[in-house]
């Protein structure tokens, strides 16, 4: 089953609901680590609410023809993007908190990835998220069938066939100089 026609590049809107899910996610791990209990009430009062609310506002993920970008962060700021046919997979993620704020993790997997590297990209809290998830997968597979109906150039043909006229070009040069110096 195909979508409607989309128009590339396609920007995505986040959930307003991400801010009170990020808040309450960094106050858990502060909360669990018994150094971060005294700073509990830093974060719920200022620092957390500026955070997320910065946070939120540099999200941004674009769909285009050939590849998808996520940008994120406030101090540091993660510009990542995967060209759309090195995409293999994208996995739906929704813990029990991530559930209760009705949002979910985008989590993509890349052609010849290792655990180690990181390539991965994760997108949380995209407003309609399976209707993003179906436009990307269909977006890469009119790209591979693109370039499935294009014709491949036989470049070692091509470069044989330079070399082939670079070394004539050569024996006319040295011919007329050998003509030159005999005669």
């Amino acid at each position: 089953m195909t979508s409607p026609e989309l128009t590339l590049p396609l920007k995505v809107s986040f959930n307003p609901i991400i801010r009170t899910y990020l808040l309450f996610y960094i106050a858990f791990f502060l909360f669990i680590s018994i150094i971060g209990i005294p700073f509990l009430l830093f974060w719920f009062l200022g620092v957390g609410q500026w955070w997320s609310r910065h946070y939120f506002h540099n999200l941004e993920c674009e769909l285009s023809e050939r590849s998808l970008r996520f940008k994120k962060g406030i101090l540091i700021q993660v510009e990542k993007t995967i060209p759309l046919e090195n995409i293999q997979d994208v996995t739906f993620v929704a813990g029990p908190l991530l559930r209760y704020f009705d949002l979910c993790i985008l989590k993509f997997e890349t052609a010849g990835q290792s655990p180690n590297q990181a390539h991965d990209m994760e997108l949380i809290g995209i407003i309609d998220a399976q209707a993003f998830r179906t436009h990307i997968i269909e977006q890469r597979q009119r790209l591979i069938a693109a370039r499935s109906n294009q014709q491949p150039v036989d470049t070692d043909q091509i470069l044989l066939t330079e070399i082939r006229d670079a070394l004539h070009d050569i024996r006319q040069l040295v011919q007329a100089n050998l003509k030159q110096t005999n005669g």
